[in-house]
Parts: C-alpha cells; sequence; structure tokens
C-alpha cells in the first residue's frame, strides 16, 4: 500500500472508539429503528463511538442504570420521565427517539364502544397505575364522564388478549403501531382512539435520558448525530431499512413487525436533539392537575438541549 494511501486511512479511521452503552427501553423491536440502522451502517463508528445496546431485564431498569452512571444512555417514556424527576432520580431527556404519542385507547371494531361517551358502564384495562388512571380519567372527561362511570381493571401487560377475549371492552395503553397489528393478524381487528385527539396533551413517547451531572454530553450529541442520519435513511427508504434492522435478529422476521416497522416510520424523530419546550411544560401542568406530581415541573428540570456536533 502507497504511504499516502495508508496515511489517508488512519487519518479517517479514529485511532480508538470510544465505549458507549445504551440501554433499551424494552427488547429489540421497530421503535428502536433509527439505534439499530445507525449501528448496522456504522453511522456510530464514523463519530467515534462503539455502542453497546442492551435490552433490559426488567423494563423498570435503564432510567436507573441511566442515572447511577451504569449506562451513557437509557431510552425511556416522557410520561415516566415526569414522574421519576419529581421522585428525586438525577435524569433529564437528552434526545428523542419517538417524537409523538404511540399510545391509544383501544377498542374493538365491531365492539359495544364506538365513542368515547359508550364507555360509561364499561370495563377498560389499564397496566400502569397512576398515568394510566390519568390518561383515561381525561379521555373520559372529553365526553363528561368520570372514572366512577367505568370500571378499572389491571390487565398487567395483557392489553390485546384481555381486550380479545372480552375480559374488557377497552384498554389503555396499547401501542397503535403493534396492538392494532396484533389483532388485525388474529382476525379481531380493533379500532384506536389516539391519546392526544382525546383530551390528552401530547407528548415524546420514547426519550433519551442521561444523568446530566456524569453525562459525556459530547458522546451524546455523537450519538444523536448518528441516529438523526439513520432516521433520514429509513424515510427515504423504509424497505431498504427494513431489511436491514430486521436482519439483525430471526425474531424479527416475522408479519407482526414487517406490520409495526410500516407503521412506525411516520412517528421517528426527525432531529432528536430538537426540544419541543412547549410539550414538557404542557405534560408537566396535566400531571400536576392529575395528582401525580407536587407541581408543574420547569423544563430545565425536566430536559436539556446538547450543542450540535462540530462537523
Amino acid at each position: 500500500m502507497q504511504p499516502l494511501v495508508l496515511a489517508a486511512l488512519l487519518l479517517a479511521t479514529p485511532a480508538s472508539a470510544e465505549e458507549f452503552t445504551v440501554m433499551l427501553d424494552w427488547f429489540v423491536n421497530p421503535d428502536h429503528g433509527p439505534i439499530i440502522v445507525a449501528q448496522e451502517k456504522g453511522y456510530f463508528a464514523e463519530r467515534g463511538l462503539e455502542v453497546t445496546i442492551v435490552p433490559p431485564a426488567d423494563p423498570a431498569d435503564p432510567p436507573k442504570m441511566a442515572a447511577a452512571g451504569r449506562a451513557d444512555l437509557a431510552v425511556s417514556y416522557q410520561p415516566q420521565l415526569h414522574l421519576m424527576v419529581a421522585e428525586g432520580l438525577p435524569l433529564r431527556r437528552v434526545g428523542t427517539l419517538i417524537g409523538t404519542p404511540l399510545n391509544c385507547l383501544l377498542v374493538l371494531q365491531d365492539g359495544p364502544v364506538q365513542e368515547i361517551g359508550d364507555l360509561r358502564g364499561k370495563r377498560i384495562g389499564f397496566s400502569v397505575s397512576g398515568i394510566h388512571e390519568a390518561l383515561i380519567g381525561a379521555i373520559l372527561a372529553e365526553a363528561g364522564l368520570t372514572p366512577a362511570d367505568v370500571e378499572l381493571v389491571n390487565v398487567n401487560w395483557s392489553l390485546s388478549p384481555a381486550l380479545m377475549s372480552g375480559q374488557v371492552d377497552a384498554v389503555i395503553g396499547a401501542f397503535r403501531n403493534f396492538e392494532l397489528n396484533q389483532m388485525e393478524i388474529e382476525e379481531r381487528p380493533g379500532r384506536c382512539f389516539p391519546v392526544e385527539e382525546v383530551g390528552v396533551p401530547s407528548y415524546e413517547e420514547l426519550v433519551y435520558v442521561a444523568n446530566p451531572e456524569t453525562m459525556d454530553g459530547d458522546a451524546i450529541a455523537r450519538f444523536l448525530a448518528a441516529t438523526e442520519e439513520a432516521a433520514a435513511d429509513i424515510a427515504a427508504d423504509p424497505e431498504a431499512a427494513w431489511r436491514i434492522f430486521s436482519a439483525t435478529a430471526p425474531e424479527l422476521q416475522d408479519e407482526l413487525n414487517a406490520r409495526a416497522w410500516v407503521d412506525t416510520v411516520p412517528f421517528f424523530a426527525a432531529h432528536p436533539a430538537e426540544l419541543h419546550a412547549e410539550r414538557y411544560s404542557a405534560f408537566s401542568a396535566f400531571l400536576a392537575e392529575a395528582g401525580l406530581i407536587p407541581a408543574p415541573q420547569p423544563v430545565e428540570d425536566l430536559a436539556l438541549t446538547l450543542p450540535p456536533v462540530a462537523e
């Protein structure tokens, strides 16, 4: 090899990549598309990062690991972030993965609930005490109802099975990109009432959180730049990106994940470092009114914006 060519290659390749750990909120699924595509296309490596992607053993662990400095970044949920900050965990949103709610009130397409007012006297399944009950309260208020007008049933995470079996008449907490497809595949089609259209302030479904006292802001900014490039690739050619994503694990190569991929692509944050402060202010006020946090939180206590990566 010519000396000049070798020198150019050495200059183009980082001498040593920086180790960086990101904990997912759940097992790998289409919600994590930009992370996996960035990894597979070498976008992290190009920015000097050696990224380790870790699915959690317990979905409650990732933000705690980030708060403890045992993970550089964790994928979590904006509603949970408000509660964790109120509890004193040192966490801030530093980026966005899914920029709008995926959550919806889910009913059977041919069932007894065709509009929100039909929930009177019905059973509503939920999984997460506090947050889901607050969402239900806001949704019911849209039709002049209160939680006393319905029966709330904790179905744990068995949302669509509880609905399809008739255990409940509606569920909250179902993701419109997954449960709707699951029900369609099982020939029990459902109907989704997006929460942001029925009384709940819009929020960011999946966010990246880190400990502001221990984080490496430059490394996180490079991570976000890589996922932004991957998100642009996905938007430009979803089918090609799906082939890259699904090739990473056999369990991703089924009809449910293929359908969910198509329905998830429109929700990826195009600019993950961008902060929409109004969403945090509005949702904080909503949680305070619901009694889940003592008072509305300043945005700076919840989220921050990192300086852009120097190109």
